[in-house]
């Protein structure tokens, strides 16, 4: 094998060597330090939000303010099928039932008429999914919310910087959350953030999250909490990334450009996630499905992919397909479809015009 192209790798091009040297000089190392406190306050800036929590990683970001917004047991969530685990068992951790809708077959979102269909008098909220990077229709959602008197968490793990109506994914419902895994727009290894422009659900989460601590007492406890604090070495990293994002969702574009036009005569073959109306997506990952006129199926196109030095990975599987969620009976076709023919390009920000050349020049011969 030649060359070896991955799907995801981090872009760490910034001061994030200089700022976690200081935090080793320092001593700061654990979960206080300057970092922690800067990076919250610069990505509340970016994201437009009032406040900006950080935690340890995105799974928990959605669990604190599910535990904040008083989510208990016996309560329902509506959340799309189609997603990354993590956004369904937030839901279980807090004894609640995430309850599957199906995704749209152009934006692979969650369906807003399927989310009406699953309303029931158990139903509390709504966590629509901002999937690879391209945002739900929130307009949609947000209405919906407001007949039935739901909160409305995002989940905008993949989606940093991508824009709705000239709103930020993240800032429209009570609550936004996102991801800091290290194949993520921008990263600090782990980590995850929580922004909300709600005072009081601010404190909450806040107190949450570092074990339920009074912060006017110290060793004072209040509340039962959680260790989910982001470290002073993880913000310090996040913080140099965060210092470049601009320039890392304009790489991620320019992929994504190049992919459309390597594979803009394979229309009859490949769909692609189609960008909701008024958005801007922020192309977390390429994404591409294959239709019915191919021929080989998506597992052994991957395979060949591979073969020549090309990593792909599968779309998520529908949560109410999986062993853990067996018991949580839905109906989401489409979701299925989707998942079955679909699979992630390589995008990341040190990809050539050339590497996209070449993946697309194989994916061709492979599927015609």
């Amino acid at each position: 094998m030649d060359k070896f192209i991955p799907v995801a790798v981090p872009h760490l091009s910034g001061n994030e060597k200089k700022y976690v040297m200081d935090c080793m000089d320092t001593t700061w190392i654990s979960s206080n330090g300057k970092y922690v406190s800067e990076f919250e306050k610069q990505f509340s800036k970016f994201i437009d939000a009032e406040y900006a929590i950080s935690c340890c990683n995105g799974t928990v970001a959605l669990h604190v303010p599910l535990i904040a917004l008083g989510l208990k047991p016996g309560d329902e969530v509506i959340i799309p099928s189609f997603t990354y685990i993590a956004t369904a068992n937030a839901v279980k951790y807090c004894g609640a039932t995430p309850v599957f809708a199906d995704c749209l077959l152009d934006t692979w979102n969650i369906d807003p008429e399927d989310i009406k269909r699953k309303i029931t008098s158990k139903t509390r909220g709504i966590i629509p999914v901002h999937l690879y990077g391209n945002p739900c229709d929130m307009d949609a959602i947000m209405e919906i919310a407001r007949e039935h008197n739901l909160f409305v968490l995002e989940d905008a793990a993949e989606c940093h910087g991508a824009e709705y109506k000239g709103k930020k994914a993240g800032t429209m419902g009570e609550v936004g959350t996102f991801s800091f895994f290290g194949n993520k727009i921008i990263t600090t290894g782990e980590g995850g953030m929580i922004v909300t422009n709600n005072k009081e659900l601010d404190a909450k989460m806040r107190q949450l999250k570092g074990q339920g601590q009074d912060p006017n007492k110290r060793y004072w406890f209040t509340e039962m909490g959680y260790n989910y604090r982001m470290t002073n070495v993880e913000a310090a990293i996040g913080l140099g990334q965060l210092e470049k994002i601009d320039e890392h969702i304009a790489d991620r574009k320019k992929v994504a450009s190049w992919y459309m036009e390597e594979l803009k005569d394979m229309n009859d073959y490949l769909q692609f996630q189609k960008v909701t109306e008024g958005s801007t997506s922020v192309w977390w990952m390429f994404s591409v499905l294959l239709r019915d006129s191919v021929k080989v199926s998506r597992d052994k196109v991957m395979e060949m992919m591979r073969a020549r030095g090309i990593e792909t990975r599968p779309l998520f599987y529908p949560m109410h397909i999986m062993p853990v969620y067996y018991d949580v009976k839905a109906e989401c076709p489409i979701s299925e479809k989707v998942a079955a023919s679909g699979m992630n390009l390589p995008t990341h920000a040190l990809l050539t015009r050339e590497d996209i050349k070449y993946i697309c020049d194989t994916l061709k011969s492979i599927i015609l």
